[in-house]
């Protein structure tokens, strides 16, 4: 900065210089003065001078010289402007200066800006430093009261401490007092001890000597103790034992108990079946179904991480056979022989298994051959004294159309109507009855209606029934003694497939047929709720299915409901919804059944029933769900 100044200092005076030469050697301004004009301005160029070196050339450039006359004063004034001298040298060494001072200047504002924070700072820090100062002073002022206050403590401490080893003392001195006199006690009983002393000693050798042989007790002991509670558990076990058996005999009674009050309540008693897993399920299915090993009555499903229990008559693992399942049923079957109306229907989705339980295989008949074969012993057995006669006929209610399965004239329609006996009974005109009197005479009748059976490939089962099937079994019987007559009727009906349009994919006519079939299950729902409500008017007219069971849904029958569960995740809502209508049938109290029975009349089929014997015969595969 200094630099800066002298230099500036030099090219003044260079420049102040060169001014005082030019105006020096510079004529004197001419200037003429008249009465017409007020002024006259006068330009005189500077003449061109060579320096001392012949090559370089002062250029003089000045502005003009103003010259202002006044008329009315008439002096003259002079204007002169800065002349500047330029040459190379003195032009590239003024440029340097200026670039310099230029440098200069912008290191000036640095530092004069530097300057300013350090200032900035200067007084923070001492606006800082004040502050400190004055916390200083107050702390200061607070540690001598503090120091004032921790003396009196520390006085006061020590008139205590004196104070506590004065009492102290004395409480010494009397304590050493006692034991003087306690330690002369002691003497005098440490004589009187020695006896017991010795005493003692004997003592602790024969208690030594006992911890000595005390593991071997302990482990006589142990051992003995072992003995003892496995005796115990032995019992307890054996008592357990007793109490579940005891508690299995007391559930089968009261299961007994409570079908017995079905019976005479006249309830629909409602049966379940869980079909396995086939084969290309696996990956499907989970552990979506579970039982109760104590009560077969319950089952639960686990249905979005909820447990529902559903509470049955009787629920049938996946692994039940045929034969088990009929055991159940087989008390209903032979009481149509002794004269009442009976009914066992399959409820379910297509896909869970209703046709097998119902027609089974030819190695694995289901309900229907197995019936029909417990009816043929039951009436061998009671041969001497009865004679019975057993029809069989075969329908479907097929898009609400009722067919005759078992006739010459496929597709032929039928009609419900009532029996102009008086007896308020429904029958089918027209409708083929058979004869059967041994088991291939069965065999041959179903061959026939399976052939005759309306059948379809949904998304659910590659042959699935699109019409509900219904074996009509009739048995009647005359006591060739006492001329008494009894008449009773089995309906074994296997239903369509109780699922959703939209999941079983039908289309065209089998979106025809599905509509059919849910409005006919619809409806047995409603004719459910009606009976369920005890409405004074059942819908029985609104199907042809629920038309045609009305017989076995009233008051004077015995009916069963077998309702199918498939155990897959994929039906989970099918299976649901199978089971809540499945309880709501259980709570149907139908009446105590009554007993078709008379004596000396006779007994006619239906006034148009055409009775035939079974003559011919069909082949054909067994049909299942």
């Amino acid at each position: 900065m200094e630099l800066l100044v002298v230099e500036n200092e030099r090219l003044k005076q260079e420049l102040k210089a060169c001014k005082t030469s030019l105006l020096q050697e510079a004529p004197p301004p001419a200037c003429t003065t008249t009465d017409s004009f007020a002024a006259e301005l006068c330009s005189l160029r500077i003449l061109r001078y060579q320096s001392r070196s012949p090559a370089p050339h002062l250029s003089l450039s000045s502005p003009t010289l103003s010259i202002s006359l006044s008329l009315s004063s008439l002096s003259v004034q002079y204007v002169t402007e800065i002349v500047e001298v330029e040459s190379t040298e003195s032009q590239q060494a003024v440029a340097e200066a200026q670039a310099k001072s230029v440098a200069l200047q912008e290191q000036l504002s640095l530092q004069r800006q530097l300057l300013r924070e350090l200032e900035t700072q200067l007084h923070d820090s001492q606006r800082t430093s004040t502050q400190l100062r004055a916390q200083i002073l107050v702390y200061e002022g607070e540690m001598e009261r503090a120091q004032g206050q921790l003396e009196a403590e520390m006085q006061n401490l020590e008139e205590e401490k004196n104070r506590v080893i004065e009492e102290a003392f004395i409480r010494a001195e009397s304590e050493m007092k006692a034991v003087h006199e306690n330690l002369a006690g002691v003497r005098m009983n440490l004589l009187t001890l020695q006896p017991a002393l010795r005493t003692l000693t004997c003592d602790y050798n024969c208690l030594k000597r006992q911890v000595q042989d005390f593991p071997f007790m302990l482990e006589k002991a142990i051992t003995e103790a072992k003995q003892e509670i496995c005796q115990v558990i032995g019992e307890v076990s054996s008592a357990n034992q007793e109490l579940l058996r005891k508690y299995k005999r007391e559930m089968n009674l009261r299961k007994k108990c409570h079908n017995e009050l079905v019976r005479i309540k006249g309830n629909i008693r409602v049966f379940c079946r869980v079909r396995p897993v086939c084969r290309g399920e696996h990956d499907s299915a989970e552990n979506m179904v579970s039982f109760d090993p104590d009560d077969d009555a319950l089952l639960y499903l686990s249905n979005k991480v909820k447990l529902m229990t559903f509470e049955l008559d009787k629920v049938f693992h996946p692994q039940a056979t045929q034969e088990e399942v009929f055991q159940e049923v087989q008390s209903l079957v032979t009481s149509c022989i002794d004269g009442f109306n009976v009914c066992i229907f399959a409820y379910g989705q297509t896909g869970s298994g209703k046709t097998y339980t119902m027609e089974g295989v030819a190695k694995d008949p289901g309900i229907n051959q197995r019936a029909l074969r417990l009816l043929f012993s039951e009436v061998t057995e009671k041969a001497p004294d009865w004679d019975f006669k057993i029809t069989v006929s075969m329908v479907e209610i097929y898009n609400e159309t009722l067919r005759n399965l078992l006739g010459d004239i496929q597709g032929e329609k039928l009609d419900i109507k009532m029996n102009p006996d008086g007896s308020g009974q429904l029958y089918v005109p027209g409708l083929t009855e058979f004869t059967v009197q041994s088991p291939e005479d069965i065999n041959r009748v179903f061959e026939l209606g399976h052939m005759n059976r309306a059948t379809a490939c949904t998304n659910l089962n590659e042959h699935s029934s699109r019409s509900h099937a219904l074996l009509i079994i009739t048995v009647a019987g005359v006591n060739s003694s006492t001329g008494h007559r009894t008449q009773g009727k089995l309906n074994l009906v296997d239903l369509a497939g109780s699922e959703r349009i939209a999941k079983s994919g039908a289309e065209g006519s089998r979106l025809r047929e599905a509509q059919c079939i849910n409005k006919s299950l619809s409806a047995l729902g409603d004719v459910i709720n009606a009976l369920r409500s005890r409405h004074s008017h059942v819908p029985f007219r609104n199907s042809r299915l629920t038309y045609l069971l009305s017989d076995s849904l009233s008051g004077d029958s015995k009916t069963l409901m077998m309702v199918q569960v498939s155990p897959l995740v994929s039906n989970m809502s099918e299976s649901v919804c199978s089971l809540k209508f499945a309880q709501r049938v259980r709570t149907i109290e139908l009446g105590n059944a009554t007993r078709r029975q008379w004596e000396n009349s006779s007994t006619s089929s239906s006034p148009t029933h055409d009775s035939v014997e079974v003559t011919h015969t069909h082949t054909h595969a067994p049909w299942r769900e």
